[in-house]
């Protein structure tokens, strides 16, 4: 079964400058074992939600705006699509992921 995992760091907890170094390679080693357990097929870290821009066509008329869609104070900074057997599966590989220690993932499951 598909998952998509959202990764949402949570502002409010301050992290130290020696925690925020270790982040990098704790990621890299989730991604590392992940890759090789042949769970994740892909992922990758999106730039900022200031750099979004949301499309919506109304009338035919395509209407643009700058920023994301929700301006709720919780951001996406990264994602990754798990192909897993179950949704256990998909919970033990999220909760191994570094971000869980300070942040939010949310894991979808794609229709089938």
């Amino acid at each position: 079964m598909r998952y998509m995992m959202f990764i949402y760091p949570d502002r409010s907890i301050s992290l130290s400058e020696e925690e925020r170094a270790q982040i990098p390679a704790a990621v890299g080693a989730w991604v590392s074992e992940m890759d090789s357990r042949g769970v994740r097929l892909m992922g990758n870290v999106l730039r900022p939600a200031s750099d979004a821009t949301t499309v919506r066509v109304r009338d035919g008329d395509v209407r643009l705006s700058d920023g994301p869609v929700s301006r709720t104070g919780e951001e996406i900074t990264g994602f990754n699509i798990l192909e897993c057997a179950d949704r256990d599966e998909a919970i033990e590989v999220a909760s191994k992921h570094p971000v869980a220690t300070f942040g939010t993932l949310e894991l979808r499951a794609f229709e089938a």
